[in-house]
């Protein structure tokens, strides 16, 4: 935005002090229990050269546009989201576009989990970068749990309910037993028992005492007691057991996992009751050729990596050791190497990107300089193209790895046990993507719920501690307890005991973002395979990291039953749903088929190469790219301009109709008016007739007609009134055009003058009789001297009637009316 937002104009733009009110004029921006606690104003988001108002609110890092007064979505950021965050001062000699009055800038760099990098520029002197980034030391990284704002929130209408209930109900499914009841009493004093052929729901961790981080309820083979289940559990690592995950409704092939084995420093420590239970995963029930089902140990590190876990206890199994199996090694990397991947990856889509956070970008565009960044579309096509960051080429392995496995079981109809070290990230993507592949339901949005809750959360993914947020203390705290302090008025937040640059935790990776990617890469794939969109992926991921809602809280479902976080936070799964009421929401894949993708989704490995998630990975960097890329954005845009398009063409289709309906009113009404004008000229012709006849009849008595009028101006049309001729058939043509400028007082004189003058007495008599009689005989003499009056042989003047010539006059009765 050239000049709107730049440092140039802000240079004589006064700065408040942050002493303002710091919430005036914000409440229609902020959400419930929502409160802004820092504020700046004028300040400059680098990345777009936009300026605007700076606000630290208790959940976010809000800005908005100084001339519009709308969000800007781009520097606008959840502080759960917020990775790190650090001072930086740029010097006038490095920024040629920045005034000399200014002798350098104040900058705020924000490094976000999301793959966006933004820069806010302050002006010196103002302390309001201070402000901002103490109230982000306090804000952004609370050490406790309580302080986290989705349970200062509490519910809301986002109720949530029963994890532990929903979890079993997807067992059921599972077992075949869906239109089973379930009492939610059961679940918790650990009495459920529902079983089928092959596999039980046991309730043997019903308070948490066998693994603390796997569900209260568990799948297990039929043939396995809860004794030998607590003896296998010796055996794994953090006590967790090989449980089942998945199970074929037909085959009876499963998908299984756990932690890895202990086998100490040798490799050569085993367990009889683990062994049994590994070799309970394949039933006995054979194929058609009477072959026993196989069993493969899926382990997904690198087979060096397995091997050094051994000098702490751990590794891998032996093949020799369990029955009928073979032991697959997956080569993916741990959490570390996935968060300096990620890393790697936000710096280079930063750098090439459009809205570079040192602002380059901008700066050359806006300056009209040739440059050959801002465009990644060409990067999407290749693995090899991304630089060092080798993201894609981890998310290519975790998809070739949860394709062979779905290959195997479907195909082989063999059951595998997935594990990594802890069983919690690797193992956790491994096998929901696999699930994903191979069950349908999984791919609709009420089993991509069900997947991620029984997968990710019931078994025990550590999110408060890959996400970076505070997780439940050892001593938690009560129910009671936790409810009374998030109802509180104020609650006391402490700087992080890092420094002020908020350096990465050590446990924190984007493995649960990786796994979204992977997701989407199958759904590039496969785009009628499911219900939900690339639209869903991205809001969904961006309320897991904005921890606005509880589900995603801690780091496994023993810590979030203690804190009662169910009860007293917001549920994003209800939150989703009320987004996606309109049927035709963006969260719905609209080439969605389930009827030609009801059965597993096996792909060859020629289409496990990834491509850059544009909705994802470029919406901050190419935020242009990221709405036009992919099918579905496309689609949706050529939606967009038909809808457009048919709302143009419907309403010129009711204009037309307006149009078309006044025209055919104009038509009655020239109808009427053409009536009208006919009437009127019989009506005329009619009176002309009847004038024309009249005057014949009064000349026949031998008289003369005469028509005056008493205004003698010649230029005046009234001073001339044409005489009807006789013989006429039409009225005598007269401009009438200034009829209504005629005078009231001009009036039209009529005469009838006899011309026969032997009918006029001249005889003193007569003249005599005529001075007695006449009404118009005054003393001062005849009123109209020249009248020719004459006297009949009656006691009245008049005219004396030449009725032979009336006699023979001819007039036809048509000329009057019927009057």
């Amino acid at each position: 935005m050239e000049g709107a937002g730049s440092w140039d104009v802000l240079e004589w733009t006064k700065i408040e002090t942050v002493s303002r009110s710091a919430s005036d004029g914000m409440s229609e921006f902020l959400l419930e229990a929502e409160e802004v606690v820092a504020q700046g104003h004028g300040v400059v988001l680098i990345n777009t050269d936009l300026a605007g108002t700076l606000s630290v609110t208790n959940f976010r890092l809000l800005f908005l546009s100084e001339f519009s007064r709308d969000i800007i979505d781009l520097g606008t950021i959840p502080l759960t989201t917020i990775e790190k965050f650090s001072k930086q001062i740029v010097k006038n000699s490095s920024v040629p576009r920045q005034s000399d009055k200014a002798q350098s800038q104040r900058l705020l760099q924000v490094v976000g989990k999301d793959l966006r990098i933004i820069v806010f520029g302050f002006r010196p002197r103002t302390k309001q970068r201070r402000a901002v980034f103490d109230a982000l030391s306090r804000y952004t990284r609370p050490t406790r749990i309580w302080d986290m704002y989705t349970l200062i929130c509490g519910p809301s209408k986002f109720v949530n309910a029963n994890p532990k209930l929903r979890l079993i109900k997807e067992y059921l499914r599972l077992l075949g037993k869906g239109s089973l009841s379930i009492l939610s009493n059961k679940i918790d004093d650990g009495s459920l028992n529902v079983s089928n052929e092959l596999w039980r729901i046991s309730s043997i961790n019903s308070g948490y005492s066998l693994c603390s981080t796997y569900p209260s309820s568990l799948i297990v083979p039929r043939s396995i007691s809860d004794e030998e289940i607590q003896q296998a559990a010796l055996f794994r690592g953090r006590g967790r057991l090989p449980v089942i995950s998945w199970c074929h409704p037909v085959t009876g092939a499963v998908l299984a996992r756990s932690s890895q084995p202990l086998v100490g420093l040798m490799m050569n420590m085993r367990s009889n009751m683990d062994e049994k239970l590994v070799a309970a995963l394949c039933p006995q029930t054979c194929n058609e050729k009477g072959a026993r089902r196989k069993l493969y140990i899926a382990d997904a590190r690198p087979r060096k990596n397995a091997l050094a876990n051994g000098a702490m206890g751990g590794g891998s199994e032996s093949s020799s050791n369990y029955f009928q199996s073979e032991i697959v090694f997956f080569g993916i990397d741990n959490i570390h190497a996935m968060r300096d991947s990620f890393t790697r990856l936000r710096d280079y889509l930063d750098t090439y990107g459009s809205t570079s956070s040192d602002g380059m970008s901008s700066f050359l565009r806006n300056g009209g300089w040739t440059w050959g960044g801002g465009n990644l579309s060409s990067m999407s096509a290749s693995v090899s193209t991304l630089g060092d960051s080798a993201w894609l080429n981890h998310v290519q392995i975790v998809l070739a790895g949860a394709a062979w496995i779905a290959a195997r079981v479907e195909m082989e109809s063999a059951s595998v046990l997935v594990h990594c070290s802890d069983g919690w990230d690797r193992t956790t993507q491994l096998v929901s993507l696999a699930s994903l592949l191979l069950d349908p339901y999984y791919r609709t949005l009420k089993g991509f719920q069900a997947l991620v809750e029984k997968d990710w959360l019931a078994f025990g993914h550590p999110f408060s501690d890959r996400l970076g947020i505070p997780s439940a203390p050892d001593n938690s705290s009560s129910h009671l307890e936790l409810s009374r302090q998030s109802s509180a008025a104020t609650l006391p937040r402490t700087s992080s005991v890092s420094s002020s640059s908020h350096s990465q935790a050590s446990n924190s990776s984007p493995i649960f973002v990786q796994w979204v990617d992977c997701v989407s890469q199958l759904l590039r794939v496969y785009p009628g395979a499911f219900e939900f969109s690339s639209a869903f992926l991205v809001d969904f991921l961006d309320c897991v990291l904005s921890c606005r809602f509880g589900n995603f809280l801690c780091n496994s479902e023993k810590e979030r039953q203690q804190c009662g976080i169910a009860d007293i936070s917001a549920c994003i799964w209800i939150y989703l749903a009320h987004l996606r009421e309109d049927d035709c929401h963006v969260h719905y894949n609209v080439f969605y088929d389930p009827t030609k993708h009801s059965h597993p989704l096996l792909p060859p490995a020629a289409s496990l190469a990834p491509t850059l998630w544009p909705q994802f990975h470029l919406r901050w960097a190419c935020p242009l790219e990221a709405q036009s890329g992919g099918v579905e954005s496309r689609w949706r845009a050529m939606q967009n301009n038909y809808t457009e398009m048919a709302k143009a063409k419907n309403m010129a289709d009711l204009r037309t109709e307006d149009l078309k309906a006044s025209l055919e009113s104009l038509t009655v009404e020239m109808q009427k008016e053409r009536l009208s004008a006919i009437s009127a000229a019989a009506t005329a012709r009619r009176a002309f007739r009847e004038n024309l006849a009249i005057k014949k009849a009064i000349e026949s008595l031998g008289c003369e007609v005469h028509l005056s009028s008493n205004r003698r101006d010649p230029a005046d049309p009234w001073s001339v009134v044409p005489e009807i001729r006789e013989g006429s058939t039409s009225p005598p043509s007269v401009d009438w055009g200034d009829a209504k400028e005629r005078n009231a007082k001009d009036d039209l004189c009529v005469s009838i003058v006899a011309v026969d003058e032997q009918l006029v007495s001249s005889n003193p008599i007569s003249s005599r009789v005529c001075e007695t009689l006449c009404p118009f005989r005054t003393r001062e003499g005849c009123k109209w001297p020249d009248s020719r009056c004459s006297q009949f042989g009656s006691q009245f003047v008049g005219l004396k009637a030449n009725f032979d010539a009336f006699d023979r006059l001819s007039i036809n009765d048509r000329y009057f009316g019927s009057n």
